[in-house]
């Protein structure tokens, strides 16, 4: 079973047991609990409906906190004397997720499979329908070519009758 969590504006892959590095956490409390976007069970099935989701969290333990690596900055322009060095450490929060709370599933199931067979007794009136649209097929070019001509005139008639009624 594993977890999709959103921390720090970066998404992370976490299992019951894994210790990850998230950007600095400003909380003082030992225990941190997320909101996954997706979680997939030992079965395999992958739940990302926000509802559902709404009751799923994930608890990991706080271990403290480190350093990463200097990155170092130097800025040049040339022929200027302009020179400026700086550095940047990021800090982290070292984490070990310590479980995933799912809720009760038995109840999701029977509406998947519910929901199944509601699906299927639509398709098949679906089957009957590319009939229809190919008999339409043959009245739609002799529909679209009388019908431009007949608009220019109507339309003038509308404006005329407009400036006429400013006019007034």
């Amino acid at each position: 079973m594993y977890a999709i969590i959103r921390t720090g504006g970066k998404q992370a892959r976490v299992s019951p047991g894994d210790v990850i590095q998230v950007e600095l956490l400003k909380q003082t409390d030992e225990t941190v609990s997320f909101t996954p976007l997706l979680v997939v069970d030992d079965a395999g099935t992958s739940i990302s409906d926000r509802k559902v989701l709404a009751g799923v969290s994930v608890h990991a333990k706080v271990l403290g906190e480190a350093k990463g690596p200097k990155v170092d900055i130097f800025k040049y322009k040339n022929k200027t004397g302009y020179r400026r060095r700086m550095g940047h450490r990021q800090r982290y929060t070292s984490l070990e997720v310590t479980g995933i709370d799912l809720p009760e599933s038995p109840a999701k199931p029977a509406a998947k499979s519910a929901a199944k067979p509601a699906a299927k007794s639509p398709a098949k009136p679906a089957a009957k329908s590319p009939a229809k649209p190919a008999a339409k097929s043959p009245a739609k070019p002799a529909a679209k070519s009388p019908a431009k001509p007949a608009a220019k005139p109507a339309a003038k008639a509308a404006t005329k009758a407009a400036a006429a009624a400013e006019e007034e």
